[in-house]
């Protein structure tokens, strides 16, 4: 059932020309250099320290690393990251 919903939304993707994050429940990341990344359509925050943000996905976790960060917006579905960013990496957790 899972594996028929998401070819479906691919249809839509593909045939309406709706936007894949909108319709897939898909993360938005935007990053601005290495010192600012802004991230919508989570689904919450799993652990943040000064060195780590993890967030939870519809389908994974987002793992952002780097250096002295700070949260500038939290929101419901978006957050703004600043500090020294060294990797985004998108955990698949199936």
């Amino acid at each position: 059932m899972a594996r028929l919903r998401q070819k479906f939304k691919r249809w839509m993707t593909n045939t309406l020309e709706l936007p894949a994050d909108v319709v897939m429940d898909l993360p938005r990341i935007t990053m601005i250099g290495h010192l600012h990344i802004y991230i919508e359509n989570h689904r919450g925050v799993k652990a943040f320290s000064n060195e780590e943000l993890r967030l939870i996905l519809e389908q994974g976790e987002l793992l952002i690393t780097g250096k002295e960060f700070v949260l500038k917006t939290i929101l419901p579905e978006e957050i703004l990251l600043e500090g020294k960013i060294s990797d985004v990496k998108y955990i698949d957790i199936s």
